[in-house]
């Protein structure tokens, strides 16, 4: 079997999938695609179904453009899932976006599921000169319009070709943790929904997924969980933020994974914050 999983309250398989940070560290730049490329073929290596990586600008840290890094882990693995979780659509111009997106849909081979949401920081709007307040309305005309564009559909007076294979797009996975519209959203109009482990309480995810399941969600994803078993400085900020990250010990890490198991996700990303892939491998252990 591929990946180490176990069953959840529906009775089907949980998959432990990864995500990897994308702001700058300590390895100089010359080293950076063989570094991304050395943990990412690790990874693959382990048996993790899935590398996801999230998206962020203007927040006081250097950070990589998903859609590309995303070309990049493509190149140098065969097997995994790729996704991002998640992509702020309306920091971008949705056909231009569209574009970008089936170009690594198809650099994948079909391996792409993109997390999609409407973006929650206001600094990331305010470096490009866009409307945070409006920005819901802009994430919905704009995820429409990619849509359009991916059935090959006339926009602006003009049609993108669509790439072989790429036709309809990607698996769209909505990122919301307390909105019921947009968990809703997730459930009828999309293919599933992506709370973030980092900014939802247990109260917010045990709300958002009765609310997914009524709406007859099937596919549910937990991204961004920090795992860091030893106290490292890079996770100082992130237990006090909330208690359903994994930087905590063992016993009480074990407890915690259990609990979203419970809950009913399909699939939980983790990250670990210095890049230690073992305390990936023994947070999954644990299922």
């Amino acid at each position: 079997m591929f990946g180490a999983r176990s069953k959840n309250t529906k009775g089907e398989f949980v998959k432990i999938s990864t995500m990897i940070r994308l702001s700058a560290g300590a390895e100089p730049h010359t080293r950076l695609m063989s570094t991304i490329a050395d943990y990412a073929r690790r990874i693959e290596a382990a048996e993790f179904p899935g590398i996801w990586v999230g998206d962020s600008m203007g927040r006081g840290r250097a950070t990589l453009d998903p859609l590309t890094a995303l070309a990049a882990l493509a190149a140098v693995t065969e097997r995994v899932e790729l996704g991002v979780g998640v992509l702020q659509v309306p920091l971008r111009h949705p056909v231009e976006l569209a574009h970008r997106v089936q170009s690594v849909q198809a650099l994948s081979g079909g391996r792409l599921q993109l997390g999609v949401g409407s973006g929650s920081t206001r600094s990331d709007f305010e470096l490009l000169g866009l409307d945070y307040d409006h920005r819901f309305r802009t994430f919905r005309n704009s995820l429409e319009t990619m849509r359009r564009v991916w059935r090959g559909e006339p926009v602006n007076g003009g049609t993108l070709s669509t790439w072989p294979g790429c036709a309809g797009g990607p698996s769209i996975l909505i990122g919301a943790w307390r909105s019921p519209r947009w968990i809703t959203y997730a459930a009828k109009e999309a293919q599933g929904w992506t709370p973030s482990g980092r900014f939802s309480s247990w109260d917010d995810l045990e709300a958002g997924m009765r609310i997914f399941r009524e709406a007859g969600g099937t596919k549910a994803v937990l991204a961004n969980v920090a795992v860091d078993f030893a106290n490292r400085p890079e996770s100082a900020g992130l237990a006090e933020a909330t208690n359903v990250a994994l930087v905590c010990p063992p016993d009480e890490a074990r407890q915690r994974i259990k609990r979203m198991e419970q809950l009913g996700f399909d699939e939980v990303l983790l990250v670990s914050p210095a890049g230690v892939l073992e305390d990936i491998e023994r947070a999954r252990d644990f299922l």
